[in-house]
């Protein structure tokens, strides 16, 4: 008889016997013959009961691993014979060897067996290790059985950090409103931890995970609420109604990142909350910039007119944000509304400042006919950055004015070297504040919408000094200032963090990564100036 028949016999006599002993042996001689004899041993042996075979089969990953690599028919025999017989792991399960035990557990996960889950967790009860716990743990996510919930839940806070993450993630993938509950209530410890769940919540979007990302708005840490934002974006319109209940509240930073988010979702049901919130005439100036933002950023047809309030706000940052959002929304009416408001000398030069501020286009063009507002207008570019001279001065040659777009062509009349000035801010309005504000103190303003460009820049340039926002998505102004620290000292690079933010933990945060001082938004040229100047030459 040839060795192949004799290993091919043998298995198929312990099989009919029912003897593991022998056909364990058989096994171990596998290698020694070839690869279709292997095949042939395997299929005759996927024949033996469950109570045999899963073991056997099993066994081969922690003494043949490279046997089960090379025959796939292996793990499809014990997902085959799990399936007809699932209750053969209450005895199985704890013999098996550590690959052996990691080998089934991922074949009950892909074939996401919910009967594996009672002698599953009865295992779990019942061993030391933490690597087969944490195996075990991640399978119980896999088959989503709600039975596991408690006891995943009491794995949230135990002293190992690995089996804690297991347990978060297997939690998000049964997802009910239990699981759900349990990691909200595991939250407010651990930032990683958080930010962990917070991603689960933003996948499951159910009324508890909706909750709690708005809630992680309010949160002490910057990329907390960074984060929260970025997933309630992506949301989108579902979140709405939940958002604007936040304006409701006596929360200005709270009501900010709301109509942060509520502007990049652009959903129209939330046009008639924030006009009711600007209703209320807010004290907080930023809450007031952030509501104009918003409402520039929605679609708003009938009604814009509520827009043009804003032109006159005391405050100059709010003015530009009200004049980009009566831009977007222009209508004839809009701008005849608008020239009655610039009837006094002071409102009108006051206005003109805030159209160019603002590259509001559409109103520029609208109060050009009258000779008092277009003389202001051109004054106003006149004093203006050069990337804004240029902006008008096309607006005016596309539509006709090429007398007037003359005389924004002015003679270079002077070669000072001006400081240069970083600033780095997600909002593009706020960039093109800093540009015409520095451009004012005689500053060289070089800005960045992303960070990462921004770092990026600094590895081939040194500005004098930078400006950063504290809230922007990916990185924030806190992690921004760490890495530049990487490489410029507080005395070699100078930042200071401008944000809307009145959170401690945020200034402490941000002065421990480094910044050299904390402004406060809203600012004006006066404010920044005083701010910047004891770390620009010559200016203290």
């Amino acid at each position: 008889m040839s060795e192949a028949a004799s290993v091919l016999r043998e298995i198929a006599d312990n099989v009919a016997k029912n003897d593991a002993i022998k056909a364990r042996l058989v096994l171990d001689y596998l290698p020694h013959v070839d690869e279709p004899i292997q095949a042939a041993a395997l299929g005759l042996l996927a024949k033996a009961k469950a109570t045999m075979a899963v073991p056997l089969l099993a066994s081969l990953a922690d003494s043949q691993p490279d046997l089960v690599a090379q025959h796939p028919m292996i793990r499809e025999a014990i997902a085959i014979k799990l399936l007809a017989e699932p209750t053969v792991l209450e005895t199985i399960l704890p013999q098996l060897g550590r690959q052996g035990l990691r080998l089934v557990l991922d074949v009950i996960g892909e074939i996401k067996l919910e009967a594996a889950a009672p002698p599953l967790l009865e295992l779990l009860a019942t061993i030391t290790d933490t690597d087969e716990m944490e195996a075990i743990i991640s399978t119980l996510g896999e088959i989503g059985d709600p039975i596991a919930t408690n006891t995943l839940g009491d794995f949230l806070y135990s002293g190992n950090r690995k089996l804690i993450i297991a347990a978060i993630r297997a939690l998000g993938k049964i997802a009910t409103p239990t699981a759900m509950r349990r990691l909200a209530e595991r939250m407010g410890t651990d930032n990683q931890l958080d930010v962990l769940i917070l991603d689960i919540f933003a996948r499951v979007q159910d009324t508890i995970a909706l909750e709690k990302l708005n809630e992680a708005m309010r949160s002490h840490f910057a990329h907390i609420r960074t984060y929260a934002k970025k997933a309630l974006t992506q949301i989108g319109v579902k979140a709405v109604p939940l958002l604007t209940e936040n304006l409701r509240y006596d929360d200005p930073d709270l009501i900010i990142h709301t109509l942060n988010v509520l502007g990049d979702i652009g959903d129209a049901t939330a046009i008639a909350p924030i006009r009711k919130l600007l209703h209320t005439q807010p004290k907080n100036p930023n809450v007031r910039f952030a509501a104009y933002e918003a409402l520039g950023l929605l679609p708003l047809d009938k009604g814009a007119y509520v827009l043009t309030q804003g032109l006159l706000d005391p405050v100059e940052h709010v003015a530009v944000a009200a004049a980009r959002a009566v831009d977007r929304n222009f209508t004839p009416i809009l701008g005849a509304g608008i020239k009655n408001m610039a009837a006094d000398d002071d409102d009108a030069a006051r206005i003109a400042r805030i159209v160019v501020q603002a590259h509001a286009g559409q109103i520029f063009l609208a109060l050009l006919d009258e000779e008092r507002l277009s003389g202001l207008l051109l004054d106003a570019v006149l004093r203006s950055h050069q990337d804004t001279k240029d902006t008008f001065y096309s607006l005016l040659k596309e539509h006709g004015y090429s007398e007037l777009a003359l005389r924004l062509v002015t003679p270079e009349t002077t070669t000072e070297t001006r400081p240069m000035v970083m600033a780095v801010d997600d909002s593009r309005m706020i960039l093109s504040i800093y540009k015409n504000t520095l451009h004012e103190l005689g500053l060289t303003p070089v800005l960045f919408e992303f960070p990462a460009s921004a770092l990026e820049w600094l590895e081939s340039n040194t500005p004098t000094l930078v400006l950063t926002d504290l809230n922007m998505p990916d990185i924030t102004g806190i992690e921004l200032t760490r890495r530049i620290r990487e490489r410029y000292s507080k005395e070699q690079l100078p930042i200071l963090m401008v944000t809307t933010q009145n959170e401690m933990n945020d200034h402490k945060a941000a002065l421990d990564a480094g910044v050299n001082a904390i402004v406060n938004k809203p600012f004006t040229a006066e404010s920044l100036m005083a701010a910047m100047a004891p770390y620009l030459p010559g200016r203290q």
